[in-house]
């Protein structure tokens, strides 16, 4: 075949006997793949990463309303460990995420398992348990703040029926407020758990059932002994999407309590947003959301490494 000949585009007959131009090149779908890749790549380094070493270099200087480059060394971070404050939030954060976490996470999967082990009007249940989650949590905040307002909350209600010493005011108690934020925030998530669950022990192999059927075993020990384990990769995504939630913890806290009494219920979201907009201390503020990032790395970093070192292991 001559050169001509290869330069020309290759016509086809497509149906009808019209002629049809097929392509002369075409992307490898890898390469296809990784330009496609480039615009996210792009926003994921500009939006997260510099933004990351940007607000470490922020914290390393004296900004207050606006960013100014005069740099003094950890000052901020010595200001941030020797306010009280900062640490009653990281106190309440560990309170909020322990309970939180653990309550979403028992609750859900026990809901789970109760919807998959063929419960009536399985579409019902599953629809109370999902709505909470499409609310906001500033929803969320302000339904519960009604709730448990000691004048007209579930403690009045409880009242008016005759048990006039009930006493339910957990969010005018200091020492008591912040388990009000985990309530709420257990009701909201709950149905996100249970519906991650729910797909997890659905998707295990109906043989597993019959085996333990046929071996006698009980209901509880196929779930504790053998589905349990199985559905770690599930346990591992709702452990990383609820750390996220609690880490940003700052609307809820907002509409619910207010950070209070006092500063009893305050969140380290709530500590950064508060010094950056309100008391123009950018330097400081910048320096608690990067000791946050440490948190959440120190957290879920060795959690994250042993799932990654199983997975590759069990390969």
């Amino acid at each position: 075949m001559s050169h001509a000949e290869q330069s020309r585009p290759a016509i086809l007959m497509a149906d009808g006997g019209a002629p049809a131009v097929r392509p002369r090149w075409r992307l490898a779908p890898l390469t296809a793949a990784r330009i496609a890749l480039i615009p996210a790549a792009v926003i994921t380094i500009v939006c997260f990463y510099a933004f990351i070493v940007w607000t470490f270099v922020i914290s390393l200087t004296r900004s207050r309303l606006l960013p100014v480059y005069d740099f003094v060394g950890f000052d901020q971070y010595r200001r941030l460990f020797a306010s009280a404050r900062w640490w009653t939030a990281m106190e309440n954060l560990a309170i909020h995420g322990t309970l939180f976490i653990a309550g979403c996470t028992v609750a859900g999967y026990a809901l789970a398992i109760m919807i998959d082990r063929g419960v009536r009007a399985e579409g019902f249940f599953r629809t109370v348990f999902m709505l909470p989650l499409s609310m906001s949590f500033i929803v969320t905040g302000l339904i519960w703040q009604w709730m448990l307002n000691p004048v007209f909350g579930i403690q009045d209600a409880v009242r008016d029926l005759g048990w006039e010493g009930f006493v339910f005011n957990w969010i005018v108690q200091p020492d008591r407020a912040i388990y009000t934020l985990a309530i709420a925030g257990i009701w909201q998530q709950v149905g996100l758990c249970m519906a991650l669950f729910l797909a997890g022990l659905r998707g295990v192999d109906p043989n597993v059932w019959k085996a333990a059927r046929i071996d006698g075993i009980p209901t509880w020990r196929v779930y504790t002994d053998i589905v349990t384990p199985m559905l770690r990769p599930v346990f591992f995504t709702v452990f990383v999407l609820l750390s996220a939630l609690v880490m940003k913890s700052f609307d809820l806290v907002v509409a619910l309590t207010g950070g209070g009494p006092g500063f009893a219920s305050d969140l380290p979201a709530r500590f950064v947003v508060d010094h950056i907009l309100n008391r123009q201390e950018l330097g400081l503020g910048a320096a608690g959301a990067f000791m946050m990032l440490c948190t959440v790395v120190a957290v879920i970093g060795p959690y994250l490494y042993r799932e990654i070192h199983k997975s590759r292991g069990a390969r």
